[in-house]
């Protein structure tokens, strides 16, 4: 049984079919991206992980366990982090009451001080904000907050979502080696969601692609990156 698992997940929005019985298979330590164009359900698959929306039919599986009849809350608990495309920063709050509300549900205080300053560590920008309002604060560096946020969680499992959208392409490079650093040195299991195909499959291990809410394809990312119907509809190739 892989460490993830989702299986014949089907889900609604009204009378709108927008997952059609996918299934997914994520292994402790990987990186695997789900890639796809706007509205093939990649939101929708980690927002149904999350329990932001609930499935009609199918099977999550965490550790062995079904999420299902868990709440989103509880499924933070268990170590499941989503970083939410568009970042969903609080943005009339500094940068260190962000990181700290990452930190809602533990109250280690000794260690969230010390999480706190290895996410200082990973972003040097941030501790030169700490205090700066995480509204004003440039797109990339809002980037960063949002994946500092979810460290702060301590996670297992890292779910992102359009990571590099709306980003300059050298702080894509930024984005992108952060999330390999955190998956080489803490063994971060993380769920990849990115239209930049090209991006994800350098970093990742393994890949899936979604067309119209079916998984069309699965491979390892370098079988991925030379197939010719890949490389024509997402690689611009």
């Amino acid at each position: 049984m892989a460490f993830f698992e989702i299986r014949d997940l089907h889900v609604y929005y009204g009378a709108i079919h927008a997952l059609k019985g996918i299934s997914m298979d994520v292994n402790e330590g990987e990186i695997v991206t789900l890639i796809g164009a706007n509205g093939a359900g990649k939101t929708t698959t980690l927002r149904t992980i999350s329990g932001l929306v609930r499935p009609r039919d199918g099977e999550i599986m965490f550790d062995g366990e079904s999420l299902l009849k868990y709440r989103p809350h509880q499924i933070v608990a268990k170590g499941i982090i989503h970083v939410p495309e568009g970042r969903r920063v609080f943005a009339r709050m500094s940068v260190e009451e962000n990181l700290e509300m990452g930190a809602y549900i533990r109250t280690d205080k000794d260690v969230i001080a010390q999480d706190l300053e290895r996410v200082y560590e990973l972003f040097p920008r941030l501790k030169e904000r700490r205090s700066q309002l995480a509204g004003t604060l440039s797109g990339g560096e809002q980037q960063m907050l949002a994946i500092g946020r979810a460290l702060m969680s301590r996670p297992r499992v890292l779910l992102m979502d359009e990571p590099s959208m709306g980003l300059a392409p050298v702080l894509v490079e930024e984005i992108f080696d952060t999330i390999k650093e955190l998956n080489e040195t803490q063994n971060l299991t993380i769920l990849l969601v990115e239209q930049n195909a090209h991006m994800a499959l350098q970093i990742a291990h393994r890949g899936y692609v979604i067309e119209t809410g079916v998984i069309s394809l699965t491979g390892s990312a370098k079988e991925l990156a030379e197939n010719p119907d890949v490389q024509k509809a997402y690689l611009g190739m």
